[in-house]
This record gives structure tokens, C-alpha cells and sequence, in this order.
């Protein structure tokens, strides 16, 4: 079976016919959340349901970090640092550079956060994510407690203020922002559980105050499977995990082409040298594959 299905010229020139994908780690329960630390060739991604943090390099794999209360996203800083959502702890916090925790955000107007999702750090350094209540729905991936907010995205400013960027959401999940910033795309994917459960990517314009989303609209929908984890590579294209791999949408929301996976993939990252290299995050298993497109240089 070829690695790629080819849907629009366009993408027959984002891969490359001799790099195949690849299994570069094994025997995990459910990944997610991963990030690629450049600086230190390695890419750091959340083993959720046995709680821990995975570091893979090259050389190897190893724990980085065991009860790690059930994080699940990750992104960095522009210092450098790893922003985490806990689900356990239902909050998003900062690994400091000496490896301290420190708590950006629990709370919104008194009340707990569901359990944070995924995160993206823009380059005003203002931190955004979803909080779902995936995390505390099960005690799989975090454990059950009772939500008292709606599901929302929240955009955390430098100052520490917190406000609601997005709401009406049944379950935002995977966030990225266009590589000029101008567009901030949402994951849609619905009520767990949910015989018929609402899922599509939404894409939202990003005022000039850079703060305030416009009115937000449909952008493409998946299928098979679901969104879950998206990232953008440095043209705009969105790279989007599905049932049967990792889709490429244009910024019309024109499916492009398709990188082909055995089993639903969960998460992805642009990673490795010139962040052309696509790490993804597929249940037991993370595969990687060199590509011929660069991630857009987002932290």
C-alpha cells in the first residue's frame, strides 16, 4: 500500500516517493500532545492513559516524566518553555527551564476549568486552548469530576488576564493558528459519547487588536474518522489527523491529499530538521515521515 494518496498536484509535490512512514516508537497505550524541541533533537509526547511523558530522540526512548498528572496538550513559549495541559489537574501550566511547575490558568471567574486540551502560544506570547470535558468525563485519561463551565477556547494574555476567545463549542479540541497569525483554526469534535456527535475543523479571522476572533465558519470536515490534533505548514496548508491518517487542506479548505496510516490517528507535529518531518501520533503506536513542506515556524 503506498503512504499517500494524491488528490490535487499540489500535494504530489508536498512528499517524497523514498521517505516511507515510519514506526519510531511502539508499545504505548494512546498518544498524545506531541512537541518537537529543536534545540535538543527530541520530541516530547504524553503516553495519556499511563500518565507520563515520553521523550523520543534519535538514539532512543525514555520517560521524561512519570505522573505527570494526564497531560495531554503541549506547545513551547517563546522562552523556550513547555506549556501543558493537565487533565487531572485541570489547569495549564509552565515547566520552567530549572523543571519548577507553575500555574498559568485553573480557573475562570472562580469556577475550575473542565480539563484543558490542546494549546498554542502566539507570538505576543499570549497563550490559547480548549477546555473540553473530555478529561474528566473518564477516568481513562485524567478522571471523572463535574463540569461547572461551558466548553470554551480562552486566550490567556501575557499579564495574566484570562478571557473567553471562543465559545459555543460542544468540544473544541485541536487549535493551530495560520503561519501569518491573521487565522486561528478550531477542532470541533462534538459530545463524547454522542450518537451523532457534531465534528469539523471551524476557522476564525484574528482581528487587528490581535485578541478578537470575527464570526467563525465551517472550514472543512473530515472523513473518515475525526479531527483531533491539526498544525499548519508554512504555506498555510492544514495538516489534520483523520481515520485513516493525516489529511492536507488548503486554506480554502480543499482536501489536498492524504498520508496513509493503518489505524486513526490522534495527534501530529512538524518536527525534526528544517521542520520538515511530520511526527504522528497514531494509538499504540508514533510513526514519522519526512515530508517535502516545512511546518510553519510557530512555537
Amino acid at each position: 500500500m503506498p503512504d499517500y494518496e494524491i488528490l490535487d498536484e499540489r500535494f504530489a509535490a508536498m512528499v517524497l516517493p523514498n521517505a516511507p512512514l515510519e514506526v519510531v516508537g511502539e508499545n504505548f497505550r494512546w498518544l498524545e500532545g506531541p512537541v518537537w524541541f529543536g534545540d535538543h533533537d527530541m520530541l516530547l509526547v504524553s503516553d495519556l492513559p499511563n500518565n507520563r511523558v515520553i521523550r523520543w530522540m534519535e538514539s532512543g526512548i525514555e520517560v521524561h516524566r512519570a505522573s505527570a498528572d494526564f497531560p495531554n496538550g503541549h506547545a513551547r513559549d517563546r522562552q523556550g518553555r513547555l506549556i501543558e495541559c493537565s487533565h487531572r489537574a485541570r489547569c495549564v501550566r509552565r515547566i520552567e527551564l530549572d523543571g519548577r511547575i507553575t500555574i498559568l490558568a485553573d480557573r475562570y471567574k472562580g469556577k475550575p476549568l473542565n480539563s484543558p486540551n490542546d494549546v498554542v502560544v502566539k507570538s505576543d506570547n499570549s497563550i490559547w486552548f480548549s477546555d473540553p470535558p473530555y478529561g474528566i468525563n473518564t477516568d481513562y485519561e485524567g478522571g471523572k469530576q463535574i463540569s461547572e463551565l461551558p466548553a470554551n477556547v480562552y486566550r490567556l494574555d501575557e499579564d495574566g488576564t484570562l478571557e473567553i476567545a471562543a465559545g459555543n463549542f460542544d468540544g473544541p479540541n485541536g487549535l493551530c493558528f495560520s503561519p501569518d497569525e491573521r487565522r486561528l483554526y478550531i477542532v470541533e469534535s462534538g459530545i463524547q459519547f454522542a450518537a451523532a456527535p457534531k465534528r469539523h475543523i471551524s476557522v476564525f479571522d484574528i482581528a487587528a487588536d490581535g485578541k478578537t476572533l470575527g464570526q467563525g465558519r465551517i472550514f472543512h470536515k473530515i472523513e473518515p474518522g475525526m479531527a483531533d490534533g491539526i498544525r499548519a505548514d508554512e504555506t498555510g496548508n492544514i495538516f489534520s489527523s483523520a481515520g485513516d491518517g493525516v489529511h492536507c487542506i488548503d486554506p480554502s479548505g480543499r482536501l489536498l491529499g492524504k498520508i496513509l496510516v493503518p489505524g486513526p490517528v490522534a495527534n501530529i507535529a512538524f518536527g525534526g530538521r528544517n521542520l520538515s518531518r511530520l511526527f504522528i501520533c497514531a494509538g499504540s503506536k508514533l510513526y514519522a515521515i519526512y515530508t517535502n513542506t516545512r511546518g510553519a515556524k510557530l512555537l
